[in-house]
């Protein structure tokens, strides 16, 4: 069973391809870079890309994830560099930001994925405050899970993309090695299985109930 949110991003992906099924959407495949235009929004209508940027060493940055309907874009940020990478392969719909300001439906819709996107983001800042780097990685997987989880028997919720330890290290300012690290600790402590690649994870009650 999707989650809530899930299932709310497919409905509007849905009412864009309605409104807009004569406009070809724009496929990546997984790995590639998408070019962002200061004068368009991206939508994500399937699939799952990263936000990026670079730190003052060079090394990169993870900054959020997107999944269908979210908008992205250089208009929607102050970050430099900042840019967009396929985790998936994905399909975008490319929209103006003339015709976006130009329709009340889209300025309506994009305003709930955009509401999302600045919920993800403090979330994400709020993860900076817990001291403990086990903290952090263990409620990003918890935040990655609402977003992009797909509820199954036993309380158990499967993340739905892959992420590498590099990706998750970036997330929380920490090294791969000590991501690997603690996802062993994890799984050992019985909470956090992994199934083809995906992890899976068994969710407190409180957590689960945000889900569904």
């Amino acid at each position: 069973m999707l989650t809530t949110q899930t299932q709310d991003r497919q409905e509007y992906v849905q009412v864009l391809e309605q409104l807009y099924r004569e406009r070809a959407l724009t496929p990546y495949q997984a790995g590639r870079s998408i070019p962002l235009r200061a004068d368009q929004l991206l939508v994500v209508c399937r699939g799952a890309l990263q936000l990026l940027t670079l730190q003052p060493d060079g090394s990169e940055a993870l900054l959020g994830l997107a999944g269908p309907s979210t908008p992205i874009g250089l208009s929607l940020t102050t970050v430099d560099p900042y840019w967009a990478q396929a985790l998936t392969d994905v399909d975008l719909l490319p929209l103006a930001l003339a015709e976006v300001e130009a329709s009340p439906i889209l300025m309506a819709g994009l305003f709930r994925h955009l509401v999302l996107r600045l919920q993800q983001s403090e979330a994400w800042l709020a993860l900076a405050g817990k001291r403990l780097v086990a903290d952090r990685l263990r409620h990003l997987l918890w935040l990655i899970a609402t977003e992009f989880g797909q509820t199954e028997e036993r309380s158990t919720v499967r993340i739905t993309i892959r992420l590498t330890h590099h990706q998750l290290a970036t997330a929380i300012g920490t090294t791969r090695v000590t991501v690997t690290r603690l996802l062993k600790d994890f799984k050992a402590e019985g909470w956090l299985t992994t199934d083809q690649r995906y992890l899976v994870l068994q969710l407190p009650e409180r957590k689960l109930a945000q889900l569904v």
